[in-house]
């Protein structure tokens, strides 16, 4: 009788297996190699052969049917092979224990045992400790749903939250096979990828995909997660010492930003011994802006902070100025972030990815706080920069916010949320795209520093020219340019000298924060400034909408007019900033309509309202100067309202007077012009009764 393998996967009793099969089967039951020189502890066969005689001995006797040498109809013919030992023959080298199966099962799945780690703020009254307990489910992985972060958050019965970890099956600590048990050669081996073939024993369980679950506490009520940085990132950094520049701090906050300080929520210069005090907040409004323009601005304030801490003999900045210079990085929707800016923040270590949570204790979170102290900077050329490069620690919160609730909103992020905790002296307002000087915000910060009346100021909006001024052949561009030299040169100095300037633009100024605090009954410059997000829907009506076009407007006048205060507006030329204009078109007119409906109706609000100046409490002196002031806005409101008029009537005049010097030519092509003038007008007005002048 053959010695191959009775299966029914070979089709006949008697056939011979596939070659490939034929190949591992012969490799799994030839004997083993030699025996090594280290004993074997155990029997070499703990399980006696049997001595029961074969039932089915060879017999002597010919075979009545021989194999007939020509194949029948359905014969298929049979290739001869050699015989096979028998595989049953003891191997020369085995491997054996006690019966698996006379011991209890094993647990398949390990906990690791809780393990916590100091507070990264040491010094408190009670520490705050973040224990993890590790856990490891038998439950699929889902992959993430959202765009940047992962699955909800589950509030345990404990008062622990499940932070998923994807595992692959090598790092698991079960194996596939019970590590009790040894099998000898013959009866387990490889796979095979090529014929697709398990041989040895049934696996345990089945191959899958793990998730480590770690149990965190809440932070009075709150996920806070402190997570390490890369150590690529780590390499880079000169200070090594600190938690601030080892950890990422993640927070995930679930409430309205004025609720965020009654929530318990907190910051980490607040959990130092002592808190450390915050004199500079810059704050940076984001959209949708890419690598470039956030490379810039974030540059140029790095380099605003590495100047202030060139100043040795200033009393402020010369010992550990950095420490008191917190940046605030706001950007308006998850969704609508730019993934390569993204992927800047991340590079500096503001940000990880798969640590983000949508939902906390059944609460859907509604911004995503990542606080870090980098060390590093990127250029907007892409380059890095650290100590090498004078670059000085910047400390960095980065708030993601989870819907696209425009800019004033990040403001009242900013304010109520941020400002409450860290309470800071002078607080800057930037745009993504808008490049400081790199003196800038300490010439700001000079301003509130040498007079203590000062309650906002702003610098020099200059319009980007390009390299060697490329950008002002652009007619749009160059309009642009003189346009704000004009307002830099006259309008906002002259403004300064009253104490009060119509707007600080919102690129870049500068406030007290003390200054715009609302009083005891909620009313002030933010209860004002904060209506402007609500105000354009329905519920406004059309004039106090197009007010809110310009609630910057609305804020200049507000903080002048506080109710006992005595704050006064300045400018500081020596602080500039660069920003982008719009070079097309569409921009242009999208941007000058709704500047031009909030400032006509802003300043018809500062006019009719006038009369709150009184309630302030400024000298004589300045309220003399402020109504000065109020007869050049008059002037300036009512020129305005008639200036498409008046523009008009210096075009008529002005071709007129050149027909009189010429032939019967020029008169019939100034008629032409007047007509195509006339024209031009009522298509803008026609085309302004839409929304979307791209």
């Amino acid at each position: 009788m053959s010695g191959y393998p009775n299966d029914e996967r070979y089709g006949h009793p008697l056939s011979p297996p596939p070659p490939a099969d034929l190949y591992h089967y012969n490799q799994f039951n030839n004997p083993g190699p030699p025996p090594t020189t280290t004993p074997n502890p155990y029997p070499p066969n703990p399980y006696p052969v049997s001595q029961t005689p074969n039932p089915y001995p060879h017999s002597s006797t010919p075979n009545p049917y021989p194999p007939t040498t020509t194949p029948g109809p359905y014969q298929q013919p049979q290739q001869q092979y050699p015989p096979y030992p028998p595989s049953n023959q003891p191997s020369a080298q085995t491997y054996s224990t006690p019966n698996p199966f006379d011991r209890p099962p094993s647990t398949p799945y390990s906990i690791t045992p809780s393990h916590s780690y100091q507070d990264p703020f040491s010094g408190q009254g009670t520490p705050a400790t973040y224990p993890i307990q590790e856990e490891q489910t038998g439950y699929g992985y889902n992959q993430n749903q959202g765009r940047y972060s992962t699955p909800g958050v589950q509030l345990q019965d404990d008062g622990y939250v499940d932070v998923g970890r994807e595992m692959d099956e090598q790092d698991h600590d079960t194996p596939l096979l019970n590590p009790h048990v040894d099998i000898t050669p013959g009866d387990q081996g490889p796979d095979h990828e090529e014929t697709n073939i398990h041989y040895g024993a049934i696996p345990q369980r089945q191959p899958r995909r793990y998730k480590t679950i770690k149990k965190v506490p809440l932070y009075h009520g709150n996920f806070v997660l402190d997570t390490p940085v890369p150590s690529k990132l780590l390499d880079m950094c000169a200070l090594k010492n600190e938690r601030e520049f080892t950890h990422m701090r993640y927070t995930a906050a679930t409430c309205d930003p004025n609720d965020f300080l009654e929530e318990k929520y907190t910051l980490r210069q607040r959990l130092y011994d002592p808190p450390r005090r915050t004199e500079l907040f810059i704050v940076m409004t984001m959209y949708n802006e890419d690598e470039q323009l956030f490379t810039r601005t974030m540059h140029g304030v790095m380099q605003n902070i590495k100047h202030l801490c060139e100043r040795k003999r200033s009393k402020m900045w010369a010992d550990g100025g950095w420490k008191r210079v917190v940046v605030c990085v706001v950007s308006d929707g998850r969704m609508k972030i730019n993934s390569r800016t993204l992927s800047t923040i991340a590079a500096m270590g503001v940000y990880q990815d798969g640590i983000a949570k949508n939902i906390v204790d059944k609460k859907p979170v509604t911004a995503h706080i990542y606080e870090y102290t980098t060390q590093i900077s990127v250029t907007p050329s892409m380059r890095i920069e650290g100590a090498e490069r004078g670059t000085v620690p910047c400390q960095i919160i980065f708030c993601l916010k989870e819907k696209n609730q425009k800019k004033i909103n990040s403001h009242r992020w900013f304010f109520n949320a941020f400002g409450r905790v860290l309470e800071p002296n002078v607080c800057v307002l930037l745009d993504v795209g808008t490049r400081p000087g790199p003196t800038s915000i300490y010439h700001l910060w000079k301003a509130f520093d040498l007079n203590s009346n000062v309650g906002g100021a702003c610098g020099e909006i200059v319009a980007d020219k390009g390299k060697f001024g490329k950008n002002l052949l652009n007619p749009l561009v160059a309009a642009q340019n003189f346009e704000y030299k004009m307002s830099n040169i006259l309008d906002k100095p002259l403004e300064s000298v009253f104490g009060y300037i119509t707007v600080l633009p919102g690129a870049f100024s500068a406030y007290r924060y003390i200054a715009l605090q609302n009083d005891s009954t909620g009313e002030g410059p933010l209860q004002k400034y904060f209506l402007g997000e609500k105000m354009h829907g329905a519920d406004a009506d059309i004039f106090t909408a197009n007010m809110y076009l310009a609630e910057d407007r609305i804020l200049c006048w507000e903080l002048v007019s506080k109710l006992g205060g005595s704050w006064t507006l300045h400018y500081v030329k020596s602080a500039y900033a660069v920003t982008d204009v719009p070079d097309q078109v569409p921009e242009l007119v999208s941007q000058r309509r709704r500047w031009l409906n909030g400032s006509f109706f802003a300043a018809v609000h500062s006019t009719v309202k006038f009369n709150y100046i009184y309630r302030s409490s400024h000298s004589f002196a300045r309220k003399a100067w402020i109504h000065v002031e109020l007869f050049y806005q008059t002037f300036n409101l009512l020129f305005s309202w008639f200036s498409l008029g008046n523009y008009y009537i210096a075009f008529v005049i002005l071709t007129q007077s050149m027909g009189s010097l010429g032939p019967g030519v020029l008169k019939v092509l100034n008629t032409i012009l007047n007509y195509f003038y006339l024209g031009m007008l009522v298509m803008c007005y026609l085309l302004a009764l839409g929304n979307r002048p791209q």
